[in-house]
């Protein structure tokens, strides 16, 4: 069984440490290689080099993942019950 706070901090953390490693990683390539126009779409609110504009996609990227967290640890443990214990 998961633990639905530990679960869902952990995928909130994730998401928004990836959310920093895409924008550094933006910084540091040319803009051929980097994914600007994605962001911008997946992320609402979001303006390449912007302080408002990464503080959003910071706050977002984490919303994303414990989002995924709260969704994913009843499934998980719903489905756990059902079939370990049988």
């Amino acid at each position: 069984m998961l633990n639905i706070r530990v679960v869902t901090w952990s995928l909130g953390m994730w998401t928004a440490f990836t959310f920093v490693f895409c924008v550094v990683y933006g910084l540091l390539t040319p803009s051929s290689m980097h994914m600007t126009a994605l962001l911008e779409q997946v992320l609402p609110g979001f303006v390449w080099l912007s302080w408002w504009g990464f503080l959003v996609g910071l706050i977002e990227s984490f919303l994303y993942g414990a989002y995924a967290g709260l969704v994913y640890v009843p499934i998980y443990n719903f489905l756990h019950r059902k079939w370990v214990r049988q």
